[in-house]
């Protein structure tokens, strides 16, 4: 058996006053049945709590231990009510996202920021993941949402046979990542793809986001360059960095040229730039109300 919480607020009053008389009225009732009551918790627990005289009534040491335990646990139970409020409300409890790197380097931190804002006991638990990562962990009920680049724009209907929900947030054109001093980039303003010296393609694989890799290539194609891919990446602060280090030239969505690294410089381009879109994806059986909220500061 467990003390029950009426049982722990006597002992505490009895604690406080040192005085069943005293105890008893502050509790609102008569000392027989407190006096019962204590003597109950005694059995139960197999020691004396209170050293009783005809002088004065004291805590012996276990009852000296038990008492912050007793008040802390009175404190919680009294906290459980508003507790359960807030989580039905989405005003508090856990929600788990992930996100891909463009999503990290663009619109991400303005999200967050808003959303911690309006629901600050929420505890965010967030990871990085390629969106083919995150479709399998949606799914599984790993995550509760995760910022993704779709199969197909906006592709709400083909991600896993209708189990999961999809809004799209941003579309973005793409931009290009070269090696500093190719002669193409001496002027400044945007490039036509064809001025461009044959470099390799550094690129997204095609199983981890099918939609740009091909927005990719048929962007070289609508240009009339046939380009050859030379390295593959599954985070945009790779691709960068293997541009960096000489490894060939990339297209990447606008937001990453916020990442800055020595030897690459981004432009615009004067041909029709794709656009890269990212979304939230989430089941579509999850009501979760922490995600609600969570769909509600987003969408607002």
């Amino acid at each position: 058996m467990h003390p029950e919480l009426r049982q722990l607020r006597h002992f505490v009053t009895v604690a406080e006053e040192l005085h069943f008389g005293r105890a008893a009225r502050r509790l609102h009732m008569t000392q027989p049945p407190l006096s019962q009551s204590i003597a109950n918790l005694e059995e139960l627990f197999k020691v004396p709590l209170f050293v009783r005289n005809r002088r004065m009534v004291g805590l012996t040491a276990a009852g000296a231990a038990l008492l912050p335990e007793a008040r802390r646990i009175l404190e919680e139970a009294a906290a459980l009510p508003e507790l359960v409020r807030r989580a039905a409300s989405g005003e508090a409890g856990r929600l788990a996202l992930s996100f891909v790197s463009t999503a990290g380097l663009g619109m991400l931190p303005d999200v967050l920021r808003r959303y911690r804002a309006a629901y600050p006991a929420v505890r965010l638990v967030l990871q990085e993941a390629t969106s083919d990562v995150q479709f399998d962990e949606l799914l599984s009920g790993r995550i509760d949402a995760g910022f993704v680049i779709p199969p197909q724009p906006g592709a709400a209907d083909v991600m896993a046979d209708g189990a999961l929900d999809y809004l799209k947030i941003v579309d973005e054109p793409l931009v290009l990542c070269a090696p500093s001093g190719l002669a193409a980039l001496q002027k400044p303003g945007p490039v036509r793809l064809r001025d461009l010296p044959p470099l390799p393609l550094v690129i997204f694989p095609r199983t981890v986001a099918p939609s740009l890799h091909d927005a990719i290539l048929a962007c070289f194609r609508a240009a009339g360059v046939l380009p050859t891919i030379g390295q593959e990446a599954i985070q945009m602060q790779t691709i960068v960095s293997l541009v960096s280090g000489g490894m060939g030239l990339a297209l990447v969505p606008q937001s990453v040229s916020n990442l800055m690294r020595p030897g690459v410089e981004y432009r615009a381009l004067i041909d029709p730039a794709p656009l890269a879109e990212t979304g939230l994806a989430w089941r579509r059986d999850n009501d979760s109300p922490v995600l609600r909220g969570f769909l509600e500061c987003l969408k607002n």
